[in-house]
């Protein structure tokens, strides 16, 4: 019987290339087959070996051409060829990314597989604007949250543990419900002057910013027609956003990003 060859679980970052872990790229340079997610970078793919198989299963709002359970018998498939596979996800791939469904889906097949862990959105995005998940007197905690559900089910999250003042949220694929959030969150006694946050694309060459409060953020968002991922940040660290260190603001000044709006 062939050996079996070995999986990793790649996280990509946020978008930028240069995010990419040492480990990352030089796995990456070294795949035979790349199983990638729609998220990934061109930037990122093109650092892939000119004859690695490259396979996209990505999903998308409500379009799954390629099922979790096919991905995951993708997976083991190549691997059971022998093949040296990369499964590259966005970000994280133990944040939002079902890794730990793939972890579990090669362990019972009996596949050797690594987590190589990425930058995830959160920390590239407060990395872009120079937002800080933590502010000392503003939020002494993180919480991430995703504003998606499985086969689109309704939003069943701790509302009330949620509407912490003292607490940042970060909210993962919220663009279709952040209008739902942020009426749960404000029954749940946030003001509506809180201030969010909305990127897009973060840290890439089309990242837009988009600053607003939790009365108004669906109103916003929904006239700015955000493209790509959009990720939201929701808590009073927002508020230093033009009231960074110089240092961060002469790097802001230089980025390709541009601000949608700021309220």
């Amino acid at each position: 019987m062939r050996k079996p060859g070995q999986v990793f679980l790649v996280g990509a970052g946020p978008g930028d290339p240069e995010l990419l872990t040492l480990k990352a790229a030089r796995i990456l340079g070294e795949a035979q087959a790349v199983v990638y997610d729609r998220l990934v970078s061109e930037e990122v793919l093109a650092l892939t070996p000119p004859l690695a198989r490259l396979i996209p299963v990505g999903k998308a709002p409500k379009s799954h051409p390629v099922p979790q359970e096919r991905i995951n018998e993708i997976l083991v498939e190549l691997a059971l060829d022998g093949l040296t596979v990369v499964r590259l996800k966005g970000g994280d791939p133990m944040i939002f990314g079902r890794g730990s469904e793939e972890a579990a889906a090669l362990s019972a097949a009996g596949v050797p597989f690594e987590i190589v862990p990425g930058i995830t959105a959160a920390q590239g995005a407060a990395a872009a604007t120079g937002v800080p998940l933590t502010h000392r007197g503003l939020a002494s905690g993180i919480r991430y949250i995703t504003g998606h559900c499985r086969e689109d089910r309704p939003l069943d999250l701790d509302w009330a543990g949620l509407a912490d003042p003292q607490t940042t949220l970060v909210v993962y694929m919220g663009a279709g419900a952040i209008a739902e959030i942020a009426a749960r969150l404000l029954g749940e006694g946030l003001p509506a002057s809180h201030p969010v946050m909305a990127v897009a694309s973060a840290t890439t060459p089309q990242e837009l910013r988009l600053v607003s409060s939790l009365g108004r953020i669906a109103e916003d968002a929904a006239a700015a027609s955000l493209r790509g991922p959009v990720l939201f940040v929701i808590g009073e660290v927002v508020s230093l956003y033009r009231s960074c260190p110089d240092t961060v603001l002469a790097l802001l000044a230089t980025s390709p990003s541009r601000d949608a709006v700021y309220a």
